[in-house]
């Protein structure tokens, strides 16, 4: 009777993740994520639904990358796991919202960030590694995260929002300085818009390089290479704002090449949006042409052939 309950108890353990040969030359998801509220939307996954993203990634055996990590070819994955990078455009307080219990300030649980940090908890092997794409002077409370009292969000607690995911280990993506349609402008309007986006990061958290744009609506600006690289002189000072970006970030595309595959393009990144079943139909495909980048084991993407050797300097990239 003991053997026969034995038995039973162990057809009813989960499946362990599948063994997987390596692929580094495969498929990686960057996916996109906006708002988190009440309910699915087009631009709203549900709290619910992102829950249910994070539990499903880490059981077909995903584990977080950053932006960073995956330009500088460093994917130190167990063999047999796939990278996946998620990142969060547009810094709306539904991303990061700070609660004031009495004056002390808490991550609020049902924010992206606070089901970030207790689905880590739960797993400490799913890395508190992600990026967000940040907005400094958006309108309706799209400034880092929230200002002026909108969703209860103080202008006060933005520069300590920005702090915080960098001492978490989350990457800061400059996303311009409030979602300009960079189509639209002319070349002096666009180097204003995205250089001064990462000088407020820079203000937030003094000598932070930011290595990583997204175009917002997925534009480009006329002239291409602006995308990647410019100058503003700051009227005020009379000093010229630099910026050089490793990666760009496009709004759609599926998922990306591997840095291992000669046709990698850092400055080129296409992405995943996520809402309705984008996620799980994104996934399925990947599995069933077995095009999913699977790790053959840590350091072995810096041995693979056509492999980037150059490591982004700063920020602990």
């Amino acid at each position: 009777m003991l053997a026969a309950v034995l038995l039973v108890a162990a057809t009813r353990l989960p499946d362990p993740t599948p063994v997987r040969p390596p692929n580094e030359r495969g498929r990686i998801p960057i996916l996109e994520y906006h708002l988190i509220g009440d309910s699915d939307t087009r631009w709203t996954v549900s709290r619910e639904h992102f829950r249910r993203d994070l539990q499903s990634l880490y059981d077909r055996g995903y584990r977080p990358i950053t932006v960073g990590q995956l330009v500088a070819n460093r994917i130190d994955l167990p063999a047999g796991l796939s990278p996946v990078v998620v990142t969060f455009d547009d810094a709306s307080p539904s991303q990061f919202r700070y609660l004031d219990h009495g004056g002390s300030l808490v991550v609020d649980p049902a924010s992206a960030l606070g089901i970030w940090l207790d689905f880590h908890a739960q797993h400490p092997d799913w890395a508190n590694r992600a990026d967000f794409c940040v907005l400094p002077a958006a309108a309706a409370g799209h400034a880092f995260f929230g200002d002026r009292g909108i969703d209860g969000q103080l202008s006060a607690w933005r520069f300590r929002k920005l702090q915080y995911l960098a001492q978490l280990g989350f990457e800061l993506c400059d996303h311009t300085l409030w979602h300009a349609n960079l189509g639209k402008y002319s070349d002096a309007v666009v180097q204003e818009q995205i250089a001064r986006g990462a000088l407020a990061i820079d203000s937030a958290v003094p000598g932070y390089a930011v290595h990583t744009f997204a175009l917002p609506l997925g534009v480009w600006p006329k002239r291409r290479e602006l995308a990647s690289a410019g100058v503003w002189r700051d009227p005020r000072t009379g000093q010229d704002v630099r910026y050089a970006f490793d990666a760009i970030l496009e709004v759609a595309g599926g998922p990306a090449r591997s840095p291992s595959d000669p046709a990698f393009d850092p400055h080129r990144l296409p992405r995943v949006e996520v809402y309705g079943d984008a996620l799980e139909r994104t996934l399925d495909a990947l599995d069933r042409d077995n095009r999913r980048y699977v790790s053959a084991g840590p350091g072995a993407a810096s041995r693979a052939p056509g492999a980037a050797h150059a490591d982004a300097a700063g920020n602990g990239r």
